[in-house]
């Protein structure tokens, strides 16, 4: 009976120190998540480890930081695209298809790539189709430039080091420079542009989908042949997109509630010496 319950409470710890590491926005160092969950340092340097062994979290190669790793990021993916407010998210595409009559989607940054967690296609036979869990780069879609603009500074800067800004069409922004200057504008308009820079005779208008303290965590967007909806016809549907995106951040926010309750249980589990 002793031994299960130690096992239960290394998993609980475990669990604590998981969540610490994803919910940070930023790599955590050993100290930090020590001093935030009041654990022994040799139990939170043990449990990382095997954390670290089951892909769960990863150490940051210049650093003593750990960030979540890949094996938690696709758990966490498959968690909010299964979630019981999946259902509420497709309904309010739909209805902004039927305000818009264009296709929309609702996205999250994965990496260095979009990840379409869902997507109403509109009804015209002219239309790229992309299925949900589709990815698209972030440098040249609507989607990617605001959620990139939006990462804390850090994030943001780590990230543009190591993305690669391949060309797709004349209008691809390849150089760091001049997406830099994007994601600066970006932020202050409140929303991003794709003018046909990631497929020829596409464009695409994103807006952010905020949760907790303003914070960006989603993109929900508008695509559409230029033919059909030239882009300065497609921004006069930025209002559409905006009452979407603030029925798909209480979906977030719904989900985030129905979590914080038994999470916070067992992290005062987890904590109790």
């Amino acid at each position: 009976m002793g031994a299960k319950v130690d096992s239960s409470a290394a998993a609980l710890r475990a669990f604590a120190i998981l969540e610490t590491v994803a919910g940070a926005g930023r790599p955590v160092s050993m100290s930090e998540i020590v001093e935030a969950l009041r654990l022994p340092k040799p139990t939170v340097y043990r449990l990382l480890g095997l954390l670290e062994q089951a892909l769960l979290v990863q150490r940051e190669p210049s650093s003593k930081r750990y960030s979540i790793g890949p094996r938690a990021s696709r758990f966490a993916l498959d968690a909010l695209t299964n979630s019981a407010t999946r259902g509420a998210r497709h309904a309010i595409l739909q209805r902004l298809v039927d305000d818009i009559g264009e296709t929309c989607n609702f996205t999250i940054l994965d990496g260095a790539e979009v990840v379409y967690l869902d997507r109403v296609e509109t009804a015209w036979p002219l239309r790229m189709n992309l299925q949900t869990g589709s990815r698209v780069p972030l440098h040249c879609s609507a989607s990617g430039k605001l959620l990139l603009a939006h990462l804390p500074r850090a994030a943001r800067q780590r990230l543009l080091e190591r993305l690669p800004l391949e060309r797709f069409t004349d209008h691809t922004l390849t150089t760091r420079a001049r997406l830099e200057r994007e994601l600066e504008r970006i932020r202050a308009a409140g929303y991003a542009t794709d003018d046909e820079e990631y497929i020829t005779g596409l464009v695409c208008v994103a807006a952010p989908v905020r949760i907790a303290r303003g914070r960006v965590a989603a993109a929900v967007a508008v695509h559409a042949p230029t033919s059909r909806l030239p882009l300065d016809e497609a921004l006069k549907h930025l209002p559409d997109l905006e009452r979407a995106a603030d029925a798909l951040s209480e979906t977030l926010m719904a989900d985030a509630a129905a979590a914080a309750a038994p999470v916070r249980r067992r992290t005062a589990l987890a904590t109790t010496p």
